[in-house]
């Protein structure tokens, strides 16, 4: 995190609470709008995916990054993300190995689709 820009730092700090917070905060905000089924499932999903968004759009800001790079870095960034919301054993597992990279990306998916009863693809 670069300190030197405080509105960076800002943002990051706010990524960093909105996607941790986004579990809790968004089931909260679906129970204050009286949201239940399908209804409920949809706006919890797309208030995770929003936050998800928001934290791989501020580390690409923190990177410095600009065009295809951005955008690759962004695509990389939900992907992973996403994996994490499918299972936290396995991104707790991933973390306790001290993954990244490839290496994570590999492991995640390896782990979801055992969990999930599925085979791992490639």
């Amino acid at each position: 995190m670069n300190f030197r820009r405080p509105g960076a730092a800002l943002l990051a700090a706010l990524a960093t609470s909105a996607a941790s917070a986004a579990d809790s905060g968004c089931e909260a905000s679906a129970t204050a709008k009286a949201l239940t089924g399908a209804a409920k499932a949809s706006f919890v999903k797309q208030c995770e995916a929003d936050a998800a968004l928001l934290e791989c759009d501020t580390q690409a800001v923190d990177r410095k990054l600009v065009d295809a790079a951005r955008a690759r870095f962004i695509e990389a960034c939900l992907a992973d993300a996403a994996l994490k919301r499918a299972s936290p054993t396995c991104d707790a597992e991933a973390v306790a190995k001290k993954l990244a990279g490839p290496a994570r990306a590999g492991f995640m998916k390896k782990c979801v689709a055992e969990r999930s009863g599925g085979t791992p693809g490639k």
